[in-house]
């Protein structure tokens, strides 16, 4: 039986990433060049506190409002849970 490493240390040769120069960078369909808008959207959760589980739900919306939200693009529905948890701490 073969034992799997639990460990969560990065298998990333971060000195090489470091001596790269950008001409060595690939860029291609695989792996675009970053937008500003795609690097807005990252998520870094190193060191921070779990993101808590989420239930699943039936919730009944306007038309108009989920339509709003599908044009935005892909992650409507984590965007549309961060308002509402803005609105949630807004009134603790």
């Amino acid at each position: 039986m073969k034992h799997t490493s639990t460990s969560h240390k990065s298998q990333t040769d971060v000195k090489r990433l470091k001596s790269m120069k950008d001409s060595e960078i690939i860029i291609d369909k695989e792996t675009p060049e970053w937008t500003p808008a795609m690097f807005a959207r990252a998520i870094v959760r190193k060191g921070l506190k779990p993101v808590p589980a989420k239930s699943l739900l039936s919730l009944r919306v306007d038309a108009d409002v989920l339509a709003w939200f599908r044009a935005q693009g892909r992650g409507y529905q984590s965007r549309m849970n961060a308002l509402l948890r803005a609105f949630m701490e807004a009134h603790k």
